[in-house]
């Protein structure tokens, strides 16, 4: 019986990671992320699921980032009931994140039926329920220790220097003609701060699956980020402003603190409050406390302060009402807060209320993806909705790159590199149209000569 692949995320597209292997009668999946973008589109796409869950012999999640994990929750409202393997830190900070995932979407939804805007893109996707059942089904695996996930097919993971627990996912089909696929997750940087640099498989490969977010373009490098860090919070602190930084709760939100703790400490920025106006970023902080052998312990700043992320000049905000009070807030501060492209989360309300002020500064530091709200005022846009409402953009943009945890073009390319090789054959996924195309560009230069660019639902047999 033939071995197939079908994508069902991040085909085509940045968002939604979830590709289906088929082999000998079993079927795995790699990953189950939510879809991000435009309302009503992304809304539809994570509504459905166009395999039956109950057929799954189990999934297999590479990390915790909500467009890799956060449609977990609708497997197991759908009956969903055999294992979800993770890494052990995946698997505690899915802890925190699936649940805060329902909880936002429930929230939302209460607050536009109550503001008389809900509709059936706005309804929630899964419960609280849900989402720690879905918990609950996890289980465990270091990195670099093969397991048994089904039938002849075993699993390795390996560090993907992402975010804490991410991997890279090595997959084994014994058999009569043995095949080996490498599905990618999402690749790190070197060079990264906190976490340790990227670790992939190596040797001969069948079947590759590889992201390509910044197939077309390199990253500042952390050091030239932090620097453009100092120069904008000078900048905005000397007219007494509020720095708002959109920020993804796990990973960039443990960055920005370690990078602000570092220039304070160096008398490089002024001492100025700075708020973590998060729950989840609290929780996600508190897992990277639990898992200090990840760390990258070449690094000065780890080697020599233990309490990395407990810092003076920092508040982590929990309380609902702690959090309006930040909406009178007098500057200089920051106030970094999810989600990360503000489609969602406290970051609105921050915007909704100071982003017509001047002194203020807009400060993004990701991935922006096409249709949110963070793309349109990266892009330029000056008239704006934020929950529901109009405002006008007065306050300054400003972007910084090199904090990206994806690894950029180069860096790209050396991971194929290091793997080894040769690959068979390749799909370039989780990308722009034209950074697929970049991705599928780089692989032939590196002697892949069937590269594939999947569209979504689209079925490739891969093996016999």
């Amino acid at each position: 019986m033939s071995t197939s692949i079908t994508f069902w995320g991040a085909a085509g597209q940045v968002t939604g990671s979830c590709h289906l292997l088929e082999w000998n009668g079993h079927g795995v999946l790699l990953d189950c992320g939510m879809f991000q973008g435009k309302r009503d589109e992304s809304a539809a796409l994570n509504a459905k699921l166009s395999f039956d869950p109950r057929q799954l012999d189990a999934v297999i999640l590479s990390h915790a980032h909500i467009d890799h994990s956060g449609r977990l929750p609708l497997l197991a409202a759908n009956q969903y009931n055999k294992a979800i393997f993770a890494t052990s830190a995946t698997r505690d900070l899915c802890a925190s994140m699936l649940p805060d995932s329902a909880h936002i979407q429930e929230s939302d939804f209460k607050w536009l039926q109550k503001k008389g805007r809900a509709g059936p893109s706005s309804a929630p996707l899964y419960t609280v329920a849900d989402a720690v059942k879905a918990v609950e089904l996890m289980e465990s695996h270091p990195y670099e220790r093969p397991f048994a996930v089904a039938g002849d097919l075993t699993v390795t993971y390996r560090d993907a220097g992402h975010i804490l627990g991410s991997a890279n996912v090595e997959v084994q089909i014994a058999g009569t003609k043995p095949h080996r696929v490498v599905f990618s997750g999402d690749i790190g940087r070197w060079g990264q701060p906190i976490i340790r640099d990227p670790s992939g498989p190596r040797g001969a490969i069948d079947t590759l699956i590889i992201e390509s977010t910044y197939a077309l373009k390199n990253h500042d490098t952390s050091t030239h980020a932090t620097d453009h860090l100092a120069e904008i919070v000078n900048r905005v602190a000397a007219r007494q402003g509020i720095i708002l930084m959109p920020s993804f709760a796990l990973g960039r939100t443990q960055e920005l603190i370690y990078a602000l703790h570092e220039l304070a400490d160096a008398n490089r920025i002024p001492q100025i409050p700075i708020y973590v106006d998060s729950p989840l970023a609290v929780e996600a902080t508190a897992v990277f406390r639990l898992h200090p052998e990840l760390f990258d312990d070449t690094e000065a700043l780890i080697q020599t302060d233990s309490k990395l992320f407990d810092y003076h000049l920092v508040t982590y905000v929990r309380d609902v009402n702690e959090s309006k009070q930040l909406n009178s807030l007098n500057g200089p501060a920051i106030i970094i807060a999810a989600s990360g492209m503000a489609e969602n989360g406290r970051i609105t309300h921050h915007l909704a209320n100071h982003v017509e002020d001047s002194r203020n500064c807009i400060l993004l530091v990701g991935f922006q993806g096409q249709g949110t709200l963070g793309r349109r005022i990266q892009d330029g846009q000056k008239d704006v909705r934020i929950l529901g409402e109009p405002h006008h953009i007065a306050a300054e943009v400003a972007t910084i790159d090199g904090y990206s945890a994806h690894a950029g073009r180069d860096e790209l390319r050396r991971w194929v590199k290091e793997l080894g090789g040769p690959i068979q054959r390749a799909f370039c996924v989780h990308g722009e149209p034209e950074s697929l195309l970049a991705m599928q560009k780089i692989l032939q230069e590196e002697g892949v000569k069937d590269v594939q660019v999947p569209k979504h639902g689209e079925t490739f047999a891969i093996g016999s």
